[in-house]
């Protein structure tokens, strides 16, 4: 089965990305690449796409990964019916009863008005 995601390279803290197709059990960076069908820099957000390859792999059965799925969507290359989004992952904390904004809120004491000294 063929996947279709992102191969990390760049620089160190200045990453771009190449967006291949490739075999689904092989590791990103391991070299094997079908096709290369574009490229992404997530920094000026400038992306390029052969859009007629990557429809062509689509239709052929290749899943892409999560993000390259959203980009593929934003630039308006229609999914197909078989593809299913990952669930949105909420985030749960794993003791919210001691959580300092669920503790009951102490009450102050107020502090007795100064008294002014007589003359």
């Amino acid at each position: 089965m063929l996947a279709i995601r992102m191969q990390r390279n760049g620089r160190t803290h200045y990453p771009t990305y190449r967006i291949i197709v490739q075999e689904a059990q092989r590791h990103p960076l391991s070299g094997r690449v079908v096709a290369e069908v574009g490229n992404y820099n997530p920094a000026t957000k400038a992306l390029t796409l052969n859009k007629e390859l990557v429809e062509k792999y689509l239709t052929n059965g290749a899943q892409p990964s999560s993000r390259v799925a959203f980009i593929l969507k934003k630039n308006g290359i229609k999914l197909p019916k078989w593809y299913k989004e990952a669930p949105q992952k909420s985030a749960k904390a794993k003791h919210a009863d001691k959580l300092r904004k669920n503790q009951p809120k102490e009450e102050t004491p107020a502090e007795p008005a100064a008294e002014t000294p007589a003359e």
